[in-house]
């Protein structure tokens, strides 16, 4: 319903922040990483957002990256993972760590989150060890360069259906776009992330 919000940022707390949007404030929740990241009050800033509603709560979540927002959603997946458990773990571990944990089934490194024990931890991973290489890890991971949709996301997608496994085709897309540009058609991205891959 609500995607994102452009405004200023009029107050913070311990995990929000109230961004006034043409003189609406809007109370968003948000990660302690996000939080550094929005700049000074008074200041314009951006978030990427997502309204949770249950019976009795309607709370808005707000993220500096896509890629985090993403991440927040596949962890509200997990069973026992609420939007709190979320964000405690956002705010430990950027992106690209939460990307590379659950690609290695590193239940210690998501454990460092606040609420987070080794049950719940070993849970995270196995159920998103699958789905971590897809999901962008913010600057450094290798997958951040790919767009969320158009042909980078049929290469990646057209490489799982060879077999390979998500992490190493988005990184073989990632590397064939970077070779190719942004340009590139959906063919010419297969054919050069297959000899990535395969190499």
């Amino acid at each position: 319903m609500i995607a994102k919000l452009k405004g200023l940022l009029d107050e913070t707390g311990t995990d929000w922040a109230v961004i006034d949007v043409a003189g609406v404030g809007y109370l968003v929740h948000c990660s302690s990483k996000t939080l550094a990241a929005l700049g000074a009050r008074g200041e314009a800033c951006t978030l990427f957002t997502d309204l949770q509603v249950s019976e009795n709560d309607m709370r808005l979540l707000g993220f500096a990256e896509a890629g985090e927002r993403d991440w927040f959603r596949l962890l509200t997946g997990v069973q026992g993972v609420g939007s709190k458990v979320a964000l405690a773990i956002l705010s430990a571990l950027s992106p690209s760590e939460l990307r590379d944990a659950c690609a290695r089934v590193d239940a210690a490194t998501l454990a460092r989150a606040q609420g987070v024990g080794p049950k719940l931890a070993a849970r995270i991973v196995n159920e998103l060890k699958d789905k971590a290489g897809a999901l962008p890890g913010g600057e450094g991971g290798a997958s951040a360069a790919l767009p969320a949709g158009g042909a980078s996301a049929d290469a990646v997608s057209a490489l799982q259906n060879l077999g390979f496994k998500p992490a190493v085709a988005a990184q073989a897309v990632a590397r064939a776009q970077s070779e190719l540009g942004e340009g590139a058609s959906e063919g010419e991205l297969i054919r050069v992330a297959l000899k990535r891959a395969a190499g």
